[in-house]
């Protein structure tokens, strides 16, 4: 086999970590936001809505260059798994800088289209942090693409060292700027940009080291290999389509949200934070996923891929039961740190069980599965499945049982639900018949 279990440990526990860091961070930074002020905190939220789709980008190429790197390596290629890994950072720089020029340029503009007409103050604190926070696109990219390298060879620690790095940098900045030196928006959005701007050089200085048994050569990022590119955009364009279209979604999603009213707004996003717990494993599985998957399929190991994804998946399931199930038990305790009214209380608890049950029946094989089909090159079938699923679900039903139906913010979770089964059904279809074995990159 091509993965022991301890090698598997060694692969999935820091992932686990780094996205635990990112979930307690991200709830750190929210709180300390809101003592800026009302304007403050939504100018950071709807920014943050833009920035995830643009992260979402960023992510999917690097997602790209993974799958091809892991490939590589499982064809035991080193050469081209090297050059790969030079390519992608190649790539990454330049999309980023082309992101990060008509966001400084256009700034306004695309604020307006996503959200109409704000009021003055929020539109001036959306404008400082989406500014500040754009200027860091390219070194997010440059630390993305390294970290796809690092996860393709299993040296997922120390990316998850990078990532408490920038986290505790990103938190004692937010402190400074926002209790210390007073400076509103810009004092949370400097310490975004600076911590992703020490990570990143770390990370690259470190993927230059020869002694990785893959690593970056400096000449290799200068040079253009147009096939080597097409492959990783081959990867990198549907994913970036399908996951870019489900962040979309989700933003069109909270604007049905909005029509329901305060305690349902309110309740949607308490639940919608408190709900990243019970899938904080799954999450590390979806990144794991596309190592395991791609170097058996670069191996053209098929049957120990079956065997791989299988095992992920119950550990999913496992992982989501069991979290799932403490949430639920602990909710009314997790619910007293939230200050709600009474009836925001109650549907936060109602949706955060919905969510748990839905999630241990669906998340795996709705998220984790399609994963390792991209890993395996099988990414334009995920692609249409993705936009079908949100469209006709995620959107029509949300619309049809929260308006239509007045069933309001209990319906559009229920379309959630839909959204997860139909990409579920599709999935599991589509693993059992075999059809992505047919999509090997390399």
């Amino acid at each position: 086999m091509l993965f022991s279990n301890q090698d598997l440990k060694k692969l999935i526990i820091p992932l686990i970590i780094e996205q635990v860091l990112m979930m307690i961070v991200g709830m750190a930074d929210t709180m300390m936001v809101s003592y800026v002020g009302e304007a403050a905190i939504s100018g950071v939220g709807l920014v943050d809505m833009v920035n995830n789709l643009i992260i979402t980008v960023l992510s999917a190429i690097a997602t790209g260059g993974a799958v091809i790197v892991s490939q590589y390596i499982g064809s035991q290629n080193k050469k081209n798994a090297i050059f790969a890994s030079g390519q992608l950072m190649t790539i990454t720089v330049i999309i980023s800088m082309i992101i990060m020029i008509v966001c400084l340029v256009f700034r306004q503009s695309i604020l307006s289209l996503f959200f109409g007409s704000i009021d003055a103050d929020v539109m001036q604190a959306s404008l400082t942090y989406f500014f500040i926070t754009a200027l860091s696109f390219p070194f997010l990219g440059i630390y993305n693409s390294a970290s796809a390298m690092f996860r393709s060879i299993g040296k997922t620690q120390m990316i998850m060292y990078l990532s408490l790095l920038m986290n505790i940098i990103n938190i004692i900045g937010n402190y400074l700027g926002v209790f210390v030196f007073h400076a509103g928006v810009a004092g949370v959005a400097v310490p975004t940009l600076v911590s992703r701007m020490v990570v990143a050089v770390m990370i690259f200085v470190s993927s230059l080291n020869r002694r990785h048994s893959v690593y970056i050569k400096i000449k290799d990022i200068f040079s253009f290999d147009v096939t080597m590119i097409k492959k990783i955009l081959h990867i990198a364009v549907p994913n970036g389509i399908e996951n870019g279209s489900f962040t979309l979604g989700r933003v069109l999603v909270t604007s049905i949200v909005a029509l329901f009213g305060t305690s349902q707004i309110a309740a949607n996003s308490v639940a919608g934070s408190i709900d990243q717990i019970a899938v904080v494993v799954v999450n590390a599985m979806n990144l794991a996923i596309v190592t395991i998957v791609g170097q058996c399929v670069g191996a053209n190991q098929y049957q120990q891929a079956k065997h791989y994804l299988k095992k992920l998946m119950k550990i999913s399931y496992l992982a989501t039961a069991l979290i799932g199930g403490i949430v639920i038990v602990l909710l009314p305790w997790i619910l007293d740190l939230y200050t709600l009214s009474i009836e925001a209380r109650q549907l936060t608890y109602i949706l955060v069980i919905m969510h748990n049950v839905m999630a241990f029946a669906l998340h795996p094989t709705a998220f984790v599965l399609p994963n390792g089909l991209r890993a395996a090159g099988d990414v334009h079938y995920s692609m249409y499945i993705g936009i079908f699923s949100m469209i006709a679900f995620r959107l029509g039903s949300a619309f049809l049982f929260g308006v239509v139906l007045n069933m309001g913010i209990i319906g559009v979770w229920m379309a959630m639900g839909m959204d997860w089964l139909c990409r579920s059904l599709c999935f599991v279809i589509r693993f059992v018949k075999g059809k992505w074995q047919e999509y090997r990159v390399v």
